[in-house]
C-alpha cells in the first residue's frame, strides 16, 4: 500500500459517523449512554431484524446492537470485563472539566482508573472506565496537548473545524479534542 499523507484523502472521507457497540442488554447499555455520557436516542432504521438503538450527542453516533448470543450465560472471565486497563480498545471524550467529570463518576458509583500523561510540561488527564458490556471508555483534557504532524513543514494541511497550522513551527491546532496521543497509556 502506497505511503499517505495527512493531505491525501482517497476515499473522501468527511468525519467520524458512528461507533457501533455490541451488548448484552440493550435496556443497561441505553441507560449508561444517555444518563453517564449524555447521549440522546434518535429515530432508528425499521428494516433491520435485529435489536439496537441510535443515539447521538457530541457530533458522533452510537449504534447499539444487540447481541445474538447471551455473553452472560457465555463463558467469559469476569476479569475480561472487570480490569480497566487503558491500553484497551477505548473511545475517548474530551470533556469541559475533569474534576467534574470525575465527581460525577463517583456519585454514579462507577469504578475507573485515573491517569495523567505528562509531555513535557502538558498534561494530559484521564479518567478510564467501562460500560455494562465491558467496553472502554475515556473522558480527558486532550486539547492540552498540540497535535503536531510528523511531515516536513512545506506539507499543506487541511484543517477542518476552523483550526490552524504555524508552518514555522509545524504545529496543527484544530480547537477540538485530539485523536492521538504519543503515551503508553491511551491512543
Amino acid at each position: 500500500m502506497k505511503k499517505s499523507s495527512i493531505s491525501n484523502n482517497p476515499l473522501q472521507l468527511k468525519s467520524l459517523n458512528h461507533i457501533s457497540v455490541a451488548c448484552r442488554s440493550l435496556e443497561r447499555s441505553l441507560d449508561f449512554y444517555q444518563n453517564v455520557l449524555g447521549f440522546f436516542p434518535i429515530r432508528r432504521p425499521g428494516s433491520f431484524n435485529f435489536d439496537g438503538a441510535w443515539l447521538s450527542n457530541y457530533g458522533i453516533g452510537i449504534h447499539l446492537l444487540q447481541c445474538d448470543v447471551d455473553l452472560e450465560k457465555e463463558d467469559v472471565p469476569a476479569a475480561a470485563i472487570t480490569r480497566i486497563n487503558p491500553k484497551d480498545n477505548h473511545i475517548s471524550f474530551q470533556c469541559e472539566s475533569m474534576a467534574v467529570a470525575e465527581k460525577k463518576l463517583k456519585e454514579m458509583e462507577v469504578e475507573y482508573v485515573k491517569s495523567r500523561v505528562d509531555e513535557g510540561g502538558v498534561y494530559v488527564d484521564q479518567l478510564f472506565f467501562h460500560d455494562p458490556d465491558g467496553h472502554m471508555v475515556e473522558i480527558c483534557n486532550c486539547d492540552n496537548l498540540p497535535v503536531v504532524p510528523l511531515l516536513p513543514a512545506a506539507a499543506a494541511v487541511v484543517v477542518r473545524g476552523g483550526g490552524c497550522r504555524s508552518s514555522e513551527s509545524n504545529i496543527l491546532s484544530l480547537g477540538r479534542p485530539c485523536s492521538t496521543l504519543n503515551s503508553s497509556t491511551s491512543s
